[in-house]
């Protein structure tokens, strides 16, 4: 192949963002200096994240540049290679972007993972075995610091982060209560992923109402609470908690199309002597090797299987991607690109 496919960021969006924030381009295949690699990407991973990079606005990283790629994890295949470590035909893990090919700095720490396919499929890589389940990691491992008995909530329950929380926790012998949006979603986290019980939010007008369905799956209060969402969840979670428990906080999709996340019951915090800790993965690089190694065995074993929503096509990836922002995936949402 002679030509890179690519998807740029065109535009800032106003609000929910669109198709047309994006653009369909074509590029030349790129051309490797010592110690680069070129990647073939198999899989292109969508993520929440993404929606904040898109905005100029102040955040814990740079904002997306405009008329660039598209930020994006991939897995793939080396197709050529300028460095020793890496050979033609290796799998690989690096950020690629929304693009067909990459030419990655092997030499640069992190930038470039080689993945064992033998146990675990590639595309896992992107979520259970990848960025999502190594966030869900560092959330209980460092921040709730779970016992064995105590109970755990976690938002967005059935997403990539969230089921890779669940598994985790019931590893732990945590009793694990998913919040989703709606009854396929919930019946797949309490019957596939093995969580003890999941409120679909979606079936509640308020965070009171919410509240009052959490008060009757947790019994005992929360111990422990994994925030991906913000909003309504977060307020109803709030009511529930037993005093010095934590909550790690690693997303607010709620607030990302510019809409501010007031809290109800702030209050609370100092009340129960709460624990609230955001976090950024990427910040945490010691993580990744011991994450990786207890969720690969999850995985490896079958006692965590792990759904996928894969569209097809690179020239599928903004639609699915404004469809992960409203909630369409069930599990990890990718783009198949080979």
């Amino acid at each position: 192949m002679t030509t890179n496919h690519q998807w740029l960021l065109a535009r800032r969006p106003k609000g929910e963002p669109s198709v047309e924030d994006f653009a369909w381009v074509s590029a030349p295949m790129p051309t490797l200096s010592d110690g680069q690699v070129l990647v073939r990407h198999h899989y292109l991973s969508l993520d929440p994240y993404m929606r904040g990079r898109m905005n100029d606005g102040k955040s814990y990283a740079a904002p997306q540049p405009l008329d660039s790629v598209m930020i994006g994890g991939t897995v793939g295949e080396v197709a050529q290679s300028r460095h020793s470590q890496f050979a033609v035909g290796d799998k690989v893990m690096s950020m690629g972007g929304w693009q067909l090919f990459s030419a990655v700095d092997a030499n640069v720490p992190g930038a470039l993972r080689s993945v064992d396919t033998s146990h675990v499929p590639i595309s896992h890589y992107l979520g259970a075995v990848g960025m999502p389940g190594v966030t869900a990691w560092h959330g209980l491992v460092r921040i709730i610091d779970p016992k064995a008995g105590q109970t755990l909530t976690v938002s967005a329950a059935s997403g990539a982060v969230g089921s890779a929380l669940g598994a985790l926790a019931k590893a732990r012998g945590c009793r694990v209560v998913g919040i989703a949006g709606g009854e396929e979603k919930c019946n797949y986290v309490t019957q596939e992923l093995g969580f003890d019980a999941c409120i679909d939010y979606k079936a509640h007008t308020d965070y009171l109402s919410l509240s009052k369905a959490l008060k009757q799956a947790c019994p005992h209060g929360i111990d422990g609470h994994f925030e991906n969402a913000g909003g309504m969840a977060l307020d109803a979670v709030m009511l529930r908690l037993n005093p010095f428990a934590s909550i790690a906080v690693c997303g607010m999709i709620a607030g990302y199309n510019g809409h501010p996340i007031p809290m109800a019951n702030p209050s609370l915090i100092l009340v129960n002597r709460l624990k609230v800790q955001g976090f950024i993965v990427s910040e945490h690089p010691d993580d990744w090797a011991p994450a990786l190694k207890e969720l690969g065995q999850l995985v490896g074993s079958g006692q965590f299987r792990p759904r996928e929503t894969v569209a097809q096509g690179l020239a599928s990836a903004p639609q699915a991607f404004l469809g992960l922002l409203k909630g369409k995936n069930l599990g990890k949402q990718l783009v198949q690109l080979i």
